[in-house]
């Protein structure tokens, strides 16, 4: 038996979406069982990577308890939908970059989580790349 996951699947294929415009997805959990989910956590947001202090903002948060779960089962997908922001644009530069995604996560009975996370960009800022010498 493989281990519980998190899969998630962008409307677009999860192209480059423009700012303001909508994001919409699903995402399914495999291999739970309902009685071992305490809730699920469906989160649209940014981060840094890169020199300096690491920074994260979420957009979009939805928490689901499992007692006001609307799923039969928990491989039912579960859907979200949220406008996207001006700002700020995805950007992979030298020094940071900033990553946009849609994080899921998974609370177990037993105090564990499962996470699953499906990166996208927004907007369309070329990336930069390092000046030869």
């Amino acid at each position: 038996m493989s281990p519980p996951r998190v899969t998630i699947r962008l409307e677009g294929n999860g192209r480059t979406y423009l700012p303001g415009e909508t994001l919409e997805g699903e995402y399914h959990l495999e291999g739970f069982e309902r009685e071992e989910i305490k809730a699920v956590e469906v989160s649209v947001l940014w981060y840094t990577e890169g020199k300096g202090d690491e920074d994260m903002a979420v957009h979009y948060f939805r928490r689901l308890a499992a007692e006001d779960a609307p799923w039969e089962a928990p491989q039912a997908p579960g859907r979200f939908s949220t406008k996207l922001p001006l700002s700020p644009l995805s950007y992979n530069g030298l020094v940071v970059k900033v990553v946009w995604c849609v994080r899921v996560r998974v609370f177990l009975a037993r105090g564990k989580q499962v996470v699953g996370e499906h990166p996208f960009r927004l907007g369309s800022t070329p990336s930069l790349k390092a000046i030869p010498r």
